[in-house]
């Protein structure tokens, strides 16, 4: 798998000068990647076992060690999926890059996907911090080849390497205190009392930044919508996954999650970033902007699942920690794959019509069916409708959410599940605008109305992702049980106790009390399918005379003539919502980091120089102090 994403980028570095060769040897490398990575990480699932050992290059090279639990298998499927999608859409997107650096965006797709599969499977601090860093620089390179991004890409950087100081200094103080640069040290070598709580905040801030939760929020509305939009899918989808990966190794792997207001603490975060998150993606007009604030809005989903788990943890609950963790690990790769479905819908819009602004599109549906189609399914499954697979994660979170309120423990749990159901509502709310204006209706621009489907090449990729999306949803009973090792594994090991309870018998989901609820997707699908079909078939059976033609018309318009202005507007169908909301609105840029750092992403790139030296010495610092 490294290797492959290794000679994609090679073949393209080399072969630069014959552009076609070189981006079909670009996407074909990191697809071969990609799906020896997904065989590699279902096959960990399956087995239910950790792995690890040694990587050798050619049998004499050491490149280091590996390990490959639950958690990181989970996290690899979640890369690997995303990037098999990925790959197989850029065969025909990177046309639209052809002349502006598209032999460059493959080479440095390879190399992204090679970081971020190295920082998953990677068994030492100094392996793991150096493809964080590439990961870091890879992506700003990506959302660099827009010659319109650079205060975007600046911005970018400096905040992401913000973060990677706290994570070096995170790091600094668990290899000083254990003596070892190796991850299987530091999961037997806890730190207890302040210490550990420092270590957990510099790490839980420095992830943050790269995870994207409100306050840390500021780049992803800047800087993923700006990147080619298939890189936006796997920055959105899986990227800013690792900093929640980040935080889980830390806090929950290596410190244990020892201290119940850690718990607490991601729980109220992500609560407040969801709300957040989806309330900022509703005043939206330009649909990368909306679906990077979406991202905000999930990231805060999974912190809401981590939390309860940490806090399950923390309080000697095992049934909090399973179900918390299996809610916030589903969450993760589930949002992983609608997310870069979604994205990847946008860039199949914009590889026709070239724009972002949702008032420029409309009628899509009849002229792209496939792509149509493939966002309705990421739209439906983003808002949580059953029984697609954002439903199913949820759901965990909210019999997490519920199982906590019985217990009495604190008022927070109560008020996390009305966070999460206003969320929700609000999310649905926001998607019914999104594909009601850019697809439904009729064109509302000379380009919308002659557009025309993708090639192939997009729409495999897109639809994929779909069918992704159906099976993680209806398969949820089967595939929930694999995830749920993690936290399995999690209670055995640090509360010398097992859960016996099952979260799934049969085709039924069961939240480990058969008393609380249950739940069917594959029933729950085949009863959505008979609510469609009996009106079918009673229309067959007792329909009269066909009626005859209708005659297309001006629209009626209350007795004036019908204007353009008159059709509804993505701003109109929030308009009530933006004013009830305006006080906060007003205070957003508070709330943003970001904004605080505008001086410096301004500033001449000479910034990003002195940030490279300075993370470059800590690097050294800590590998010399070890």
């Amino acid at each position: 798998m490294l290797m492959l994403f290794a000679l994609g980028a090679a073949a393209g570095f080399l072969l630069q000068k014959q552009g076609g060769l070189a981006n079909r040897l670009n996407s074909g490398f990191a697809l071969l990647g990609s799906l020896a990575g997904v065989v590699v990480a279902v096959q960990a699932l399956t087995a239910g076992e950790t792995i690890d050992g040694q990587l050798w290059l050619l049998g004499s090279v050491h490149l280091g060690s590996f390990y490959l639990d639950t958690l990181a298998a989970l996290m690899l499927l979640a890369v690997t999926l995303v990037g098999t999608a990925v790959s197989l859409y850029s065969f025909a997107y990177i046309k639209e890059y052809e002349g502006k650096g598209d032999v460059t965006i493959g080479v440095l797709m390879n190399l992204f996907l090679l970081a971020m599969t190295g920082m998953v499977l990677a068994d030492n601090a100094l392996g793991f911090l150096l493809c964080y860093e590439l990961v870091t620089l890879t992506s700003y390179w990506l959302v660099k080849t827009n010659p319109a991004a650079a205060r975007q890409s600046r911005l970018y950087l400096v905040m992401n390497h913000i973060g990677m100081v706290l994570v070096l200094a995170a790091f600094w103080l668990l290899c000083q205190r254990s003596g070892s640069l190796e991850f299987s040290v530091l999961r037997e070598h806890h730190l207890a009392g302040p210490l550990a709580s420092l270590v957990f905040l510099l790490s839980f801030c420095g992830f943050g930044l790269r995870a994207g939760f409100v306050p840390l929020h500021g780049w992803l509305p800047v800087a993923e919508p700006v990147a080619p939009s298939h890189i936006s899918a796997l920055m959105s989808g899986v990227m800013v996954k690792l900093g929640l990966f980040g935080i889980l190794r830390v806090g929950i792997d290596f410190l244990g999650a020892s201290q119940l207001w850690w718990g607490y603490m991601v729980l109220i975060f992500g609560a407040c970033s969801a709300v957040l998150g989806v309330l900022f993606a509703l005043a939206e007009h330009d649909l990368k902007r909306l679906l990077a604030y979406h991202t905000v809005e999930n990231i805060g989903i999974i912190l809401m699942g981590m939390g309860i788990g940490m806090i399950g943890l923390a309080g000697q609950q095992p049934t909090l920690v399973v179900l918390g963790l299996l809610g916030a690990l589903y969450h993760l790769l589930n949002h992983a794959i609608f997310k870069s479905l979604l994205f990847m819908g946008t860039g199949s819009v914009m590889f026709r019509l070239h724009t972002r602004d949702m008032d420029k599109m409309g009628g899509l549906a009849k002229l792209m069916p496939w792509t149509a189609l493939a966002f309705l399914i990421g739209a439906m499954a983003i808002s949580a409708l059953p029984p697609l697979n954002g439903f199913v994660s949820e759901w965990f979170i909210y019999q997490s959410l519920i199982t906590m309120t019985r217990l009495g423990t604190s008022i927070v749990a109560p008020l996390a599940v009305v966070m999460l159901a206003v969320t929700g509502a609000m999310a649905v709310m926001c998607f019914v605008k999104v594909y009601g204006i850019c697809f439904s209706g009729a064109p509302r621009s000379e380009k919308a109305s002659q557009a025309r489907e993708v090639p192939g090449a997009m729409v495999a990729g897109t639809l994929l992702l779909a069918a992704v999306c159906l099976v993680l949803g209806l398969g949820a009973p089967w595939i929930a049980p694999l995830v749920n090792g993690y936290g399995q594994a999690l209670v055995a090991a640090h509360l010398a106790s097992s859960v016996t309870s099952t979260v799934a018998t049969g085709a039924t989901l069961i939240p480990l009390d058969s008393s609380q609820a249950i739940l069917s997707p594959p029933v729950i699908a085949i009863t959505l399918f008979g609510l469609f079909l009996i009106p079918l078939l009673i229309l067959a059976l007792f329909k009269g005379p066909k009626p005859g033609r209708r005659h297309a018309g001006t629209p009626w318009a209350c007795g004036y003539a019908y204007e353009e202005r008159m059709s509804l507007t993505s701003g109109g169908v929030t308009h009530t919502l933006r004013r009830l909301c305006a006080p906060l609105y007003r205070k957003q840029p508070s709330l943003d980091l970001a904004s605080a750092l505008t001086g410096v992403s301004e500033a001449p790139s000479r910034t990003s120089l002195v940030l490279h030296a300075l993370v470059l010495v800590l690097f050294i610092l800590m590998a010399v102090g070890v």
